[in-house]
Protein backbone atom coordinates (compact mmCIF):
# COMPACT_ATOMS: atom_id res chain seq x y z
CA UNK A 1 0.00 0.00 0.00
CA UNK A 2 1.01 3.70 -0.74
CA UNK A 3 0.97 6.76 1.99
CA UNK A 4 -0.89 9.90 0.95
CA UNK A 5 -0.43 13.44 2.06
CA UNK A 6 -2.31 14.25 4.46
CA UNK A 7 -5.51 17.32 3.36
CA UNK A 8 -6.08 20.34 4.84
CA UNK A 9 -8.72 18.95 6.99
CA UNK A 10 -6.68 16.26 8.28
CA UNK A 11 -4.30 19.12 9.44
CA UNK A 12 -7.11 21.12 11.09
CA UNK A 13 -8.01 17.71 12.62
CA UNK A 14 -4.82 15.88 14.19
CA UNK A 15 -3.10 19.72 15.06
CA UNK A 16 -0.09 20.73 13.99
CA UNK A 17 3.16 18.81 15.99
CA UNK A 18 0.53 15.16 14.61
CA UNK A 19 0.13 16.72 11.47
CA UNK A 20 4.39 17.07 11.04
CA UNK A 21 4.48 13.41 12.42
CA UNK A 22 2.36 11.86 10.06
CA UNK A 23 3.33 13.72 7.04
CA UNK A 24 6.62 12.23 7.66
CA UNK A 25 5.27 8.57 7.13
CA UNK A 26 3.22 9.71 3.85
CA UNK A 27 5.24 7.71 1.55
CA UNK A 28 4.98 7.62 -2.61
CA UNK A 29 6.12 3.88 -2.85
CA UNK A 30 5.04 0.34 -1.98
CA UNK A 31 5.09 0.32 2.24
CA UNK A 32 4.30 -1.91 5.50
CA UNK A 33 1.58 -0.71 7.38
CA UNK A 34 2.33 -0.84 11.31
CA UNK A 35 -0.75 1.34 12.72
CA UNK A 36 -1.90 4.72 13.66
CA UNK A 37 -0.56 7.45 15.53
CA UNK A 38 -0.71 8.30 19.25
CA UNK A 39 -1.36 11.80 20.18
CA UNK A 40 -2.01 13.54 23.89
CA UNK A 41 -3.45 10.04 24.55
CA UNK A 42 -5.41 9.95 21.58
CA UNK A 43 -5.10 7.15 18.67
CA UNK A 44 -5.97 8.82 15.48
CA UNK A 45 -6.31 6.50 12.61
CA UNK A 46 -6.05 8.93 10.06
CA UNK A 47 -2.58 9.38 10.42
CA UNK A 48 -1.27 5.99 9.22
CA UNK A 49 2.53 4.98 10.66
CA UNK A 50 4.65 2.97 7.70
CA UNK A 51 7.76 1.75 6.58
CA UNK A 52 8.97 2.13 3.01
CA UNK A 53 9.72 -1.23 1.22
CA UNK A 54 12.35 0.02 -0.11
CA UNK A 55 14.10 0.50 3.36
CA UNK A 56 13.34 -2.72 4.94
CA UNK A 57 17.45 -3.42 3.79
CA UNK A 58 18.79 -1.12 5.92
CA UNK A 59 18.09 -3.04 9.20
CA UNK A 60 16.21 -2.36 11.97
CA UNK A 61 15.68 -2.81 15.63
CA UNK A 62 12.15 -4.23 17.40
CA UNK A 63 12.77 -3.92 21.55
CA UNK A 64 10.93 -3.37 24.71
CA UNK A 65 10.06 -5.85 27.85
CA UNK A 66 8.85 -9.05 28.00
CA UNK A 67 5.08 -9.25 27.17
CA UNK A 68 5.04 -5.87 25.53
CA UNK A 69 4.31 -7.48 22.22
CA UNK A 70 6.88 -7.74 20.62
CA UNK A 71 6.85 -11.26 18.86
CA UNK A 72 3.31 -9.77 17.79
CA UNK A 73 4.99 -7.21 16.21
CA UNK A 74 7.35 -9.44 14.40
CA UNK A 75 4.28 -11.63 12.44
CA UNK A 76 2.74 -8.38 11.62
CA UNK A 77 5.94 -7.43 9.44
CA UNK A 78 6.39 -10.43 8.29
CA UNK A 79 3.42 -11.37 6.92
CA UNK A 80 3.42 -7.83 5.16
CA UNK A 81 6.32 -8.89 3.76
CA UNK A 82 5.50 -12.52 2.75
CA UNK A 83 2.14 -10.57 0.87
CA UNK A 84 4.72 -8.34 -1.28
CA UNK A 85 6.79 -11.38 -2.52
CA UNK A 86 9.40 -11.19 0.30
CA UNK A 87 11.14 -14.06 2.20
CA UNK A 88 11.39 -13.61 5.69
CA UNK A 89 13.19 -16.03 8.05
CA UNK A 90 11.74 -15.89 12.11
CA UNK A 91 13.22 -17.86 15.00
CA UNK A 92 10.65 -19.26 17.28
CA UNK A 93 12.04 -18.92 20.55
CA UNK A 94 9.20 -19.77 22.61
CA UNK A 95 7.09 -22.07 20.24
CA UNK A 96 4.07 -19.55 19.39
CA UNK A 97 4.82 -18.56 15.52
CA UNK A 98 3.60 -21.19 14.09
CA UNK A 99 0.29 -19.69 13.61
CA UNK A 100 2.06 -17.51 10.72
CA UNK A 101 0.83 -19.94 8.37
CA UNK A 102 -2.93 -20.27 9.46
CA UNK A 103 -5.86 -17.61 8.87
CA UNK A 104 -6.05 -15.44 12.26
CA UNK A 105 -9.47 -15.93 14.22
CA UNK A 106 -11.77 -12.69 14.47
CA UNK A 107 -13.20 -11.93 18.49
CA UNK A 108 -14.13 -8.90 20.21
CA UNK A 109 -10.35 -7.97 20.56
CA UNK A 110 -9.53 -7.71 17.08
CA UNK A 111 -12.44 -5.83 16.04
CA UNK A 112 -11.40 -2.89 18.59
CA UNK A 113 -7.95 -3.26 17.80
CA UNK A 114 -8.68 -2.82 13.77
CA UNK A 115 -11.46 -0.31 14.50
CA UNK A 116 -8.67 1.81 16.62
CA UNK A 117 -6.39 1.83 13.80
CA UNK A 118 -8.43 1.88 10.74
CA UNK A 119 -7.56 -1.25 9.75
CA UNK A 120 -9.25 -4.01 7.39
CA UNK A 121 -8.84 -6.99 8.95
CA UNK A 122 -9.66 -10.48 7.02
CA UNK A 123 -7.74 -13.78 8.61
CA UNK A 124 -4.87 -14.92 6.45
CA UNK A 125 -2.22 -17.70 6.23
CA UNK A 126 1.21 -17.41 4.47
CA UNK A 127 3.13 -20.42 3.19
CA UNK A 128 5.86 -21.35 5.69
CA UNK A 129 8.29 -23.70 6.17
CA UNK A 130 8.98 -25.23 9.46
CA UNK A 131 12.95 -25.92 10.35
CA UNK A 132 14.46 -27.25 13.81
CA UNK A 133 17.60 -27.45 14.69
CA UNK A 134 19.54 -30.76 13.81
CA UNK A 135 15.75 -32.34 13.70
CA UNK A 136 15.31 -31.95 17.86
CA UNK A 137 11.74 -30.73 17.87
CA UNK A 138 9.38 -30.15 14.85
CA UNK A 139 10.41 -29.37 12.05
CA UNK A 140 12.58 -30.11 8.80
CA UNK A 141 16.41 -30.80 10.08
CA UNK A 142 18.97 -27.94 9.72
CA UNK A 143 22.25 -28.62 9.87
CA UNK A 144 25.75 -27.55 9.28
CA UNK A 145 29.42 -29.10 9.26
CA UNK A 146 32.09 -28.03 11.48
CA UNK A 147 34.17 -27.30 8.62
CA UNK A 148 31.22 -24.53 7.73
CA UNK A 149 30.52 -23.41 10.90
CA UNK A 150 34.48 -22.60 11.50
CA UNK A 151 36.96 -22.01 14.67
CA UNK A 152 35.38 -18.16 15.46
CA UNK A 153 31.53 -18.99 15.88
CA UNK A 154 32.51 -22.80 17.82
CA UNK A 155 34.71 -20.67 19.75
CA UNK A 156 32.01 -18.59 20.86
CA UNK A 157 29.77 -21.34 21.30
CA UNK A 158 32.02 -23.25 23.62
CA UNK A 159 33.27 -20.32 25.36
CA UNK A 160 36.45 -20.09 24.78
CA UNK A 161 38.75 -17.61 25.81
CA UNK A 162 41.14 -15.51 23.04
CA UNK A 163 43.95 -17.96 23.41
CA UNK A 164 41.35 -20.99 22.65
CA UNK A 165 39.97 -19.56 20.07
CA UNK A 166 43.19 -18.86 17.99
CA UNK A 167 44.31 -22.47 19.01
CA UNK A 168 41.31 -23.66 17.46
CA UNK A 169 41.83 -21.66 14.66
CA UNK A 170 45.23 -23.45 13.92
CA UNK A 171 43.55 -27.01 14.81
CA UNK A 172 40.85 -26.15 11.68
CA UNK A 173 43.68 -25.31 9.71
CA UNK A 174 45.88 -28.58 10.43
CA UNK A 175 42.96 -30.20 9.45
CA UNK A 176 42.01 -28.23 6.23
CA UNK A 177 45.80 -28.77 5.41
CA UNK A 178 45.49 -32.81 5.84
CA UNK A 179 42.56 -33.15 4.15
CA UNK A 180 40.25 -34.12 7.26
CA UNK A 181 36.73 -33.21 6.93
CA UNK A 182 35.28 -32.00 9.73
CA UNK A 183 31.70 -33.09 9.28
CA UNK A 184 30.59 -33.71 13.08
CA UNK A 185 31.70 -33.00 16.41
CA UNK A 186 33.51 -36.40 16.98
CA UNK A 187 35.34 -35.85 13.64
CA UNK A 188 37.02 -32.42 15.55
CA UNK A 189 36.89 -34.30 18.94
CA UNK A 190 39.45 -36.97 16.75
CA UNK A 191 41.29 -34.39 15.78
CA UNK A 192 42.22 -33.01 18.88
CA UNK A 193 42.42 -36.28 20.56
CA UNK A 194 45.44 -37.23 17.70
CA UNK A 195 47.03 -33.73 18.05
CA UNK A 196 47.75 -34.51 21.66
CA UNK A 197 48.07 -38.15 21.60
CA UNK A 198 52.02 -39.44 21.27
CA UNK A 199 52.01 -39.66 17.88
CA UNK A 200 50.14 -36.29 16.74
CA UNK A 201 52.60 -34.00 19.09
CA UNK A 202 55.05 -33.48 17.10
CA UNK A 203 52.75 -32.24 14.78
CA UNK A 204 51.00 -30.19 17.35
CA UNK A 205 54.55 -28.56 18.28
CA UNK A 206 55.39 -27.76 14.59
CA UNK A 207 52.22 -25.23 14.44
CA UNK A 208 53.49 -22.97 16.80
CA UNK A 209 51.53 -21.23 19.68
CA UNK A 210 49.45 -24.43 20.28
CA UNK A 211 50.03 -25.96 24.06
CA UNK A 212 48.71 -29.54 25.21
CA UNK A 213 47.06 -28.08 27.58
CA UNK A 214 45.28 -25.89 25.40
CA UNK A 215 44.22 -28.55 23.31
CA UNK A 216 43.11 -30.26 26.14
CA UNK A 217 40.63 -27.60 27.45
CA UNK A 218 39.43 -27.61 24.09
CA UNK A 219 38.56 -31.14 24.00
CA UNK A 220 37.15 -31.10 27.29
CA UNK A 221 34.47 -28.52 26.17
CA UNK A 222 33.46 -30.55 22.71
CA UNK A 223 33.05 -33.37 25.69
CA UNK A 224 30.87 -31.47 27.75
CA UNK A 225 28.77 -29.46 24.56
CA UNK A 226 28.16 -32.99 23.04
CA UNK A 227 26.78 -34.61 26.61
CA UNK A 228 24.17 -31.13 26.64
CA UNK A 229 22.81 -33.15 22.76
CA UNK A 230 24.59 -30.24 20.89
CA UNK A 231 25.77 -33.13 18.54
CA UNK A 232 22.86 -33.29 16.79
CA UNK A 233 23.23 -29.27 15.16
CA UNK A 234 26.21 -30.71 13.34
CA UNK A 235 26.45 -32.93 10.20
CA UNK A 236 25.22 -33.50 6.60
CA UNK A 237 23.30 -33.31 4.93
CA UNK A 238 24.54 -29.55 5.64
CA UNK A 239 21.40 -26.99 4.88
CA UNK A 240 21.65 -24.42 2.12
CA UNK A 241 20.90 -21.32 3.19
CA UNK A 242 19.76 -20.29 -0.29
CA UNK A 243 16.47 -21.99 0.74
CA UNK A 244 15.91 -19.01 2.34
CA UNK A 245 15.16 -16.96 -0.24
CA UNK A 246 12.39 -18.86 -2.05
CA UNK A 247 8.69 -17.64 -3.08
CA UNK A 248 5.57 -20.01 -3.00
CA UNK A 249 4.43 -20.86 -6.37
CA UNK A 250 1.69 -18.06 -5.73
CA UNK A 251 4.54 -15.10 -5.43
CA UNK A 252 4.41 -14.94 -2.05
CA UNK A 253 7.63 -14.75 0.20
CA UNK A 254 8.15 -18.08 1.60
CA UNK A 255 8.24 -17.27 6.05
CA UNK A 256 11.00 -19.85 7.29
CA UNK A 257 10.29 -20.29 10.77
CA UNK A 258 13.15 -21.89 12.98
CA UNK A 259 11.26 -24.28 15.80
CA UNK A 260 13.73 -23.62 18.79
CA UNK A 261 11.41 -23.96 21.96
CA UNK A 262 13.10 -27.31 22.20
CA UNK A 263 16.59 -25.80 22.52
CA UNK A 264 15.93 -23.42 25.05
CA UNK A 265 18.61 -24.78 27.15
CA UNK A 266 20.93 -23.97 24.69
CA UNK A 267 20.87 -20.14 24.24
CA UNK A 268 24.35 -19.39 23.18
CA UNK A 269 24.45 -22.32 20.27
CA UNK A 270 20.81 -21.25 19.01
CA UNK A 271 21.95 -17.22 18.47
CA UNK A 272 25.53 -18.19 17.18
CA UNK A 273 23.58 -20.78 14.74
CA UNK A 274 21.60 -17.45 13.47
CA UNK A 275 24.99 -15.69 13.00
CA UNK A 276 26.28 -18.52 11.00
CA UNK A 277 23.10 -18.67 8.50
CA UNK A 278 23.99 -14.79 8.04
CA UNK A 279 27.66 -15.64 7.23
CA UNK A 280 26.78 -17.99 5.20
CA UNK A 281 23.84 -16.08 3.41
CA UNK A 282 27.27 -12.81 2.97
CA UNK A 283 29.35 -15.78 1.18
CA UNK A 284 26.76 -16.91 -1.16
CA UNK A 285 25.26 -13.84 -2.40
CA UNK A 286 26.19 -11.46 -5.00
CA UNK A 287 26.50 -7.45 -4.72
CA UNK A 288 22.93 -5.36 -6.04
CA UNK A 289 22.75 -2.70 -4.38
CA UNK A 290 19.79 -0.62 -3.77
CA UNK A 291 16.64 -2.51 -4.77
CA UNK A 292 13.33 -1.82 -5.03
CA UNK A 293 12.31 -4.66 -2.02
CA UNK A 294 15.05 -6.71 -0.27
CA UNK A 295 15.50 -10.76 -1.19
CA UNK A 296 15.44 -11.59 2.31
CA UNK A 297 14.34 -10.21 6.26
CA UNK A 298 15.58 -12.54 8.40
CA UNK A 299 14.74 -11.66 12.48
CA UNK A 300 17.30 -12.03 14.86
CA UNK A 301 15.92 -13.00 17.97
CA UNK A 302 17.08 -13.13 21.76
CA UNK A 303 20.06 -10.99 20.01
CA UNK A 304 21.93 -10.40 23.48
CA UNK A 305 23.03 -13.86 23.63
CA UNK A 306 24.92 -13.49 20.51
CA UNK A 307 26.83 -10.20 22.30
CA UNK A 308 27.00 -11.48 25.78
CA UNK A 309 31.41 -12.24 26.32
CA UNK A 310 31.81 -11.46 22.92
CA UNK A 311 35.44 -10.86 21.96
CA UNK A 312 36.45 -7.36 20.30
CA UNK A 313 37.51 -9.61 17.19
CA UNK A 314 33.77 -11.35 17.04
CA UNK A 315 32.30 -7.94 17.32
CA UNK A 316 33.81 -6.58 14.57
CA UNK A 317 33.06 -9.61 12.40
CA UNK A 318 29.22 -9.11 13.31
CA UNK A 319 29.81 -5.38 12.59
CA UNK A 320 30.99 -6.21 8.85
CA UNK A 321 28.91 -8.60 8.26
CA UNK A 322 25.68 -6.58 9.08
CA UNK A 323 27.37 -3.65 7.59
CA UNK A 324 28.21 -5.44 4.15
CA UNK A 325 24.81 -7.73 3.60
CA UNK A 326 22.84 -4.70 3.32
CA UNK A 327 24.69 -4.82 -0.35
CA UNK A 328 23.40 -8.23 -0.82
CA UNK A 329 19.61 -7.21 -0.39
CA UNK A 330 19.07 -8.69 2.82
CA UNK A 331 17.75 -6.86 5.70
CA UNK A 332 18.15 -7.97 9.49
CA UNK A 333 15.95 -7.33 12.40
CA UNK A 334 17.72 -7.41 15.66
CA UNK A 335 14.99 -8.27 18.49
CA UNK A 336 15.85 -7.54 22.32
CA UNK A 337 14.53 -6.42 25.32
CA UNK A 338 16.35 -2.76 25.59
CA UNK A 339 18.87 -0.97 22.44
CA UNK A 340 22.05 -1.54 25.31
CA UNK A 341 21.95 -5.12 24.23
CA UNK A 342 22.96 -4.18 20.81
CA UNK A 343 26.89 -2.75 20.64
CA UNK A 344 26.72 1.00 19.85
CA UNK A 345 28.68 0.28 16.21
CA UNK A 346 26.12 -2.52 15.42
CA UNK A 347 22.91 0.09 16.54
CA UNK A 348 24.16 2.74 14.69
CA UNK A 349 23.41 0.58 11.57
CA UNK A 350 19.81 0.14 12.90
CA UNK A 351 17.92 2.58 10.67
CA UNK A 352 14.23 1.12 11.31
CA UNK A 353 13.00 0.95 15.15
CA UNK A 354 10.31 0.00 16.56
CA UNK A 355 10.52 0.19 20.80
CA UNK A 356 7.61 -1.23 22.75
CA UNK A 357 7.49 -0.62 26.70
CA UNK A 358 10.11 -0.22 28.79
CA UNK A 359 10.24 -0.81 33.09
CA UNK A 360 11.65 1.27 35.16
CA UNK A 361 11.17 -0.53 38.36
CA UNK A 362 15.22 -0.42 39.49
CA UNK A 363 17.75 2.15 39.35
CA UNK A 364 19.17 -0.21 36.08
CA UNK A 365 15.72 0.13 34.41
CA UNK A 366 16.14 3.88 34.90
CA UNK A 367 19.55 3.51 33.62
CA UNK A 368 18.60 1.21 30.46
CA UNK A 369 15.37 3.96 29.96
CA UNK A 370 17.85 6.61 29.71
CA UNK A 371 20.25 5.45 27.70
CA UNK A 372 17.00 4.36 25.05
CA UNK A 373 15.63 7.83 24.62
CA UNK A 374 19.03 9.17 23.90
CA UNK A 375 19.11 6.68 20.95
CA UNK A 376 15.96 8.62 19.44
CA UNK A 377 15.80 11.89 17.28
CA UNK A 378 14.83 14.86 18.97
CA UNK A 379 11.07 14.21 18.98
CA UNK A 380 8.29 16.75 20.74
CA UNK A 381 7.19 13.47 23.00
CA UNK A 382 8.17 12.97 26.25
CA UNK A 383 9.78 9.71 25.67
CA UNK A 384 10.90 8.37 29.34
CA UNK A 385 7.00 8.92 29.64
CA UNK A 386 5.73 7.73 26.68
CA UNK A 387 7.56 4.70 27.12
CA UNK A 388 6.60 3.65 30.46
CA UNK A 389 3.12 4.58 29.55
CA UNK A 390 3.06 2.37 26.43
CA UNK A 391 0.03 -0.81 26.18
CA UNK A 392 0.79 -3.88 25.18
CA UNK A 393 1.03 -3.56 21.12
CA UNK A 394 1.78 0.19 21.05
CA UNK A 395 5.10 1.08 20.54
CA UNK A 396 7.65 4.33 19.73
CA UNK A 397 8.57 4.27 15.89
CA UNK A 398 11.22 5.79 13.74
CA UNK A 399 12.24 4.61 10.26
CA UNK A 400 13.66 5.40 7.11
CA UNK A 401 11.94 7.12 4.78
CA UNK A 402 12.66 6.84 0.80
CA UNK A 403 15.61 9.42 0.90
CA UNK A 404 16.79 7.43 4.03
CA UNK A 405 16.55 10.42 6.24
CA UNK A 406 14.56 9.42 9.64
CA UNK A 407 11.51 9.69 10.28
CA UNK A 408 10.00 11.98 13.20
CA UNK A 409 9.54 9.64 16.12
CA UNK A 410 5.59 8.55 16.58
CA UNK A 411 3.74 6.66 19.38
CA UNK A 412 1.97 3.89 17.57
CA UNK A 413 -0.90 1.50 18.44
CA UNK A 414 0.14 -1.30 15.99
CA UNK A 415 -1.83 -3.35 13.78
CA UNK A 416 -3.25 -6.65 14.90
CA UNK A 417 -1.88 -9.32 12.52
CA UNK A 418 -4.07 -11.27 10.01
CA UNK A 419 -2.68 -14.63 11.01
CA UNK A 420 -3.25 -16.86 14.04
CA UNK A 421 -1.66 -15.15 16.97
CA UNK A 422 -0.57 -18.48 18.59
CA UNK A 423 0.85 -21.83 17.58
CA UNK A 424 -1.20 -23.94 15.07
CA UNK A 425 -1.78 -27.59 16.19
CA UNK A 426 0.90 -30.59 16.35
CA UNK A 427 -0.73 -32.54 13.98
CA UNK A 428 -0.98 -29.46 11.61
CA UNK A 429 2.41 -28.16 11.86
CA UNK A 430 3.77 -31.98 11.72
CA UNK A 431 1.63 -32.23 8.07
CA UNK A 432 3.27 -29.01 6.87
CA UNK A 433 6.80 -30.37 8.00
CA UNK A 434 6.37 -33.66 6.14
CA UNK A 435 4.69 -32.60 3.19
CA UNK A 436 7.65 -30.61 1.85
CA UNK A 437 9.73 -30.73 -1.02
CA UNK A 438 13.15 -30.16 1.54
CA UNK A 439 11.90 -32.74 4.22
CA UNK A 440 13.11 -36.21 1.33
CA UNK A 441 16.45 -33.77 1.19
CA UNK A 442 17.73 -33.35 4.62
CA UNK A 443 15.52 -35.47 7.27
CA UNK A 444 17.98 -38.12 6.90
CA UNK A 445 21.18 -37.62 8.58
CA UNK A 446 24.27 -39.03 6.40
CA UNK A 447 27.58 -40.17 7.89
CA UNK A 448 30.23 -40.52 5.59
CA UNK A 449 34.21 -40.90 5.70
CA UNK A 450 35.39 -38.07 7.40
CA UNK A 451 38.43 -36.88 9.52
CA UNK A 452 37.59 -39.78 12.55
CA UNK A 453 37.41 -42.56 9.96
CA UNK A 454 40.51 -41.17 8.30
CA UNK A 455 42.52 -41.03 11.97
CA UNK A 456 41.13 -44.23 13.34
CA UNK A 457 42.42 -46.24 10.24
CA UNK A 458 46.02 -46.04 11.03
CA UNK A 459 45.33 -46.94 14.24
CA UNK A 460 43.67 -50.23 13.09
CA UNK A 461 46.29 -50.95 10.80
CA UNK A 462 49.52 -50.34 12.73
CA UNK A 463 49.91 -53.66 14.95
CA UNK A 464 50.13 -55.61 11.42
CA UNK A 465 51.69 -53.72 9.59
CA UNK A 466 54.44 -52.47 12.47
CA UNK A 467 56.83 -55.36 13.14
CA UNK A 468 57.04 -55.81 9.05
CA UNK A 469 59.87 -52.94 8.79
CA UNK A 470 61.57 -51.20 11.53
CA UNK A 471 62.45 -48.22 9.42
CA UNK A 472 58.26 -47.62 9.77
CA UNK A 473 58.30 -46.66 13.21
CA UNK A 474 60.03 -43.57 12.40
CA UNK A 475 59.23 -40.99 10.06
CA UNK A 476 60.85 -39.91 6.52
CA UNK A 477 62.46 -36.71 7.25
CA UNK A 478 63.73 -35.54 4.11
CA UNK A 479 59.89 -35.91 2.91
CA UNK A 480 57.90 -33.23 5.37
CA UNK A 481 54.63 -33.18 5.92
CA UNK A 482 52.46 -31.02 4.22
CA UNK A 483 51.78 -28.95 7.35
CA UNK A 484 55.95 -28.75 8.52
CA UNK A 485 56.28 -27.21 4.97
CA UNK A 486 53.70 -25.00 5.58
CA UNK A 487 54.73 -24.02 9.40
CA UNK A 488 58.42 -23.85 8.27
CA UNK A 489 57.84 -21.30 5.59
CA UNK A 490 57.83 -17.22 7.09
CA UNK A 491 54.45 -16.55 5.41
CA UNK A 492 52.78 -19.15 8.45
CA UNK A 493 55.10 -17.68 11.06
CA UNK A 494 53.15 -14.11 10.19
CA UNK A 495 49.58 -15.91 10.06
CA UNK A 496 50.25 -17.31 13.45
CA UNK A 497 50.99 -14.20 15.04
CA UNK A 498 48.06 -12.66 13.75
CA UNK A 499 45.56 -15.36 13.81
CA UNK A 500 43.56 -13.26 16.39
CA UNK A 501 43.21 -10.88 13.50
CA UNK A 502 39.92 -10.41 10.49
CA UNK A 503 43.13 -10.30 8.30
CA UNK A 504 44.32 -13.98 9.96
CA UNK A 505 41.27 -15.29 9.51
CA UNK A 506 40.13 -14.34 6.40
CA UNK A 507 43.17 -15.96 4.53
CA UNK A 508 41.88 -19.50 4.10
CA UNK A 509 38.20 -18.57 5.48
CA UNK A 510 35.39 -15.84 5.49
CA UNK A 511 34.99 -12.95 8.21
CA UNK A 512 33.93 -15.51 10.29
CA UNK A 513 36.29 -18.10 9.90
CA UNK A 514 33.44 -20.33 8.03
CA UNK A 515 34.60 -22.19 5.16
CA UNK A 516 33.28 -21.07 1.39
CA UNK A 517 30.83 -23.00 -0.45
CA UNK A 518 30.19 -23.61 -3.87
CA UNK A 519 26.37 -23.13 -4.49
Amino acid sequence: MSGSTPSGDTDSALGAEATTIAAGYAFTGPTLELGALLWGGVCLPEAQIRIPLTMLNRHGLVAGATGTGKTKTLQLIAEQLSAQGVPVFLADIKGDVSGISAPGEENEKVRERAAAVGQEWAGTGHPCEFYALGGIGPGIPLRATVTSFGPVLLSKVLQLNQTQEQSLGLIFHYADSKGLELVDLKDLRAVVAFLTSDVGKPELKGIGGLSTVTAGVILRALTAFEQQGAGEFFGEPEFDTSELLRQAPDGRGLVSVLELAAVQRSPQLFSTFLMWLLADLFQGLPEVGDLDRPKLVFFFDEAHLLFNGASKAFLESITQTVRLIRSKGVGVFFVTQTPKDVPADVLAQLGNRVQHALRAFTPDDAKALKATVRTFPNSPYDLEEVLTGLGTGEAVITVLSEQGAPTPVAATRLRAPQSLMGPVGDEALDRAVKSSLLYGRYAQAIDRESAYEKLQAPAAAAPASAPAAPEAAAPVRDDPSLVEQVVGSGMFKSLARSIGTQLGREISRSIFGTSRRRR
